[in-house]
């Protein structure tokens, strides 16, 4: 093995004109890579998990905005009453009110203050969303019985759902007692 070793180093040398043995060796360092700046892949997607729009860097909210704090409070209140999530209510300050950001003026999140008000939903937004993807998934799967594809898609859904339960349980958000139950999807959700 050592004359092996020895050949190695010899070709090295010979072929690639490099030093044998450098007094300050360059250390070779995985966190720089291009390949680890890069975002990590969603699981399950094959994708490259770039895509997404991002927010504007500055933290100071906009001078054209003629809202006050209080005011935004009552008109993310005002808007969950109608029965809308999170996600649809920033939607709907952004296209019908204008607002941009509610957290840069109110210094809260749309659910901060929906916790304030006891409006905060009782099974997150996520969480409910994947509920309705799975329920889908096994009406479709009662039609087509052969389609793996759909198999597969309930194996993944139901990994994420225990993944997300495991979390918000562990943060305090849903019941210790909450489980999840593939019979009481339907009446969750």
């Amino acid at each position: 093995m050592v004359w092996l070793f020895d050949i190695f180093l010899l070709k090295k040398y010979f072929l690639h004109h490099q030093p044998l043995f450098e007094e300050n060796p360059k250390p070779i360092s995985f966190i720089n890579s291009s390949i680890n700046q890069n975002k990590m892949a969603k699981r399950y997607s094959g994708k490259k998990g770039m895509a997404g729009s991002k927010k504007p860097l500055e933290d100071k909210p906009k001078t054209w905005l003629t809202y006050s704090s209080d005011e935004m409070e009552q008109l993310v209140v005002k808007i969950a009453k109608t029965g809308k999530p999170t996600s649809q209510i920033g939607l709907v300050l952004r296209d019908s009110y204008g607002i941009p950001d509610v957290k840069k003026v109110t210094n809260k999140s749309i659910l901060k203050i929906l916790g304030e008000h006891k409006l905060q939903p009782k099974i997150p937004e996520d969480l409910t969303s994947l509920l309705k993807r799975e329920l889908n998934l096994q009406k479709h799967l009662e039609k087509n019985h052969k389609d793996m594809g759909a198999k597969r898609g309930i194996l993944i859904t139901r990994s994420k759902i225990r993944r997300l339960e495991k979390y918000y349980k562990k943060e305090g958000i849903l019941p210790k007692e909450w489980a999840y139950n593939k019979q009481d999807i339907k009446l969750t959700v």
